[in-house]
């Protein structure tokens, strides 16, 4: 007998017709003599829709009052899957992130786990009954609710796994698993049989929307096997797992992200600490900084650019503008409408020239560079928003990805 996690999306749940299909997707795995724990998101557009509700009442609510309304939605979900799992006439229990034991840090909106108190849980499976976890959230130390983030509840998932020793993570998506780019976006696209984890990781902090890349870094650090599959046609999906002694392919996938926005800090003093200085401030707001470019100034003045979210541009720039007396900056520009192109591939790190191919096929399409950032297995390039999906497709075509 194995035990398995399943964790299915807000897509898969949102509605009875496709409730009543994981159901049957959940009892299949069961019926197979496994033990089975499922993690759900919420349905569809819930989540969304409380958000909204919450601005009609107050424009800038507290995110302690925010996780106590948006963990509703994980909550309707799984008891309504737990509810059809019963009328199909198999023993179950739906359990809230802290009654299954989802013990998290105490930040609110964005919480980290912490550990995994797996005693509720271990007792419902001994009983032979199906457990339904909602995903996405937990408890800190105060006894609060707290929410884990957009994608959160595969980390959850990810979390579960490895606190109870699964033999495997099943996270069922609207896709059939990883492909080389979004086939909505690349027609001939094609399916990878599996990944490592430092490419998927790669992949899902680069804008490839279909895992969440805490889950994957929290997967590689205990090696949890996962498998991204689709919740509606039964076929294999993409395993993800530790890198093999394989020969690699060239480059394994090509993605986008729109939520790009980039600041420029002009006419800093080039001297030592300035950087410190920025990227400190923004730090202790919880800002993400991703591409950084400093440039040659003149005069011992420099200027300094990076990217955030579109999500934190505001915050950023509050930030930046409430202490720009001690930054110095001349001025502090800020940009949106750009998207991050990338490629990724374990396989670059032995082959010279990736970077010139993926230049040729921006250079081929008309396409102008903004930035560039590069790692031992990704290179990334900020472009005007207009031309990204141009800029997938080219890239996609240039390294041959539909013949793999």
């Amino acid at each position: 007998m194995s035990l398995i996690v399943q964790k299915f999306g807000g897509t898969s749940v949102a509605d009875a017709q496709r409730l009543e299909n994981v159901a049957r997707r959940v009892i299949e795995a069961y019926d197979d003599g496994n033990d089975v724990v499922v993690v759900v998101s919420a349905q569809g557009d819930t989540t969304d829709d409380l958000i909204e509700k919450a601005r009609e009442v107050n424009s800038k609510p507290s995110k302690r009052e925010m996780d106590v309304l948006l963990s509703a939605g994980e909550q309707i979900s799984m008891s309504l899957l737990a509810m059809t799992i019963e009328k199909l006439g198999r023993p179950v229990i739906s359990l809230t992130g802290w009654q299954a034991g989802m013990a998290t840090d105490g930040t609110y909106g964005a919480a980290r786990m912490k550990r995994v108190l797996t005693e509720r849980m271990e007792a419902e499976i001994d009983k032979k009954r199906i457990v339904i976890v909602a995903g996405f959230q937990g408890i800190n130390a105060v006894g609060d609710i707290t929410t884990l983030g957009r994608g959160g509840s595969d980390t959850s998932a990810v979390a579960i796994a490895a606190a109870l020793g699964a033999e495997l993570c099943q996270i069922f998506t609207d896709v059939t698993g990883v492909f080389t780019a979004d086939p909505r976006i690349v027609k001939d696209a094609v399916k990878l049989d599996d990944i490592s984890y430092d490419e998927m990781l790669e992949l899902a902090s680069l804008g490839a929307n279909v895992l969440h890349n805490r889950s994957v870094e929290m997967a590689k650090k205990y090696n949890v096997n996962m498998e991204v599959l689709s919740s509606m046609e039964k076929v294999p999906g993409t395993i993800v797992k530790e890198e093999n002694s394989v020969e690699k392919m060239l480059v394994r996938g090509v993605t986008r992200d729109n939520n790009v926005a980039r600041i420029s800090l002009v006419n800093v003093k080039d001297e030592p600490g300035k950087a410190f200085q920025v990227f400190s401030l923004l730090a202790k707001k919880k800002i993400n900084v991703d591409v950084i470019l400093q440039s040659v100034g003149r005069d011992d003045m420099k200027d300094i650019s990076f990217t955030v979210t579109e999500d934190n541009l505001q915050s950023a720039l509050d930030t930046l503008n409430e202490n720009n007396a001690a930054i110095g900056a001349s001025e502090i520009r800020h940009t949106e409408n750009i998207s991050k192109v990338s490629i990724v591939g374990a396989g670059m790190q032995s082959n010279p020239g990736v970077a010139s191919l993926m230049f040729e096929a921006l250079y081929d399409a008309g396409i102008n560079i903004q930035m560039i950032s590069t790692s031992e297995i990704k290179i990334s390039v900020l472009i005007e928003e207009k031309d990204a999906e141009k800029a997938v497709v080219a890239i996609h075509d240039k390294f041959h990805l539909s013949n793999v």
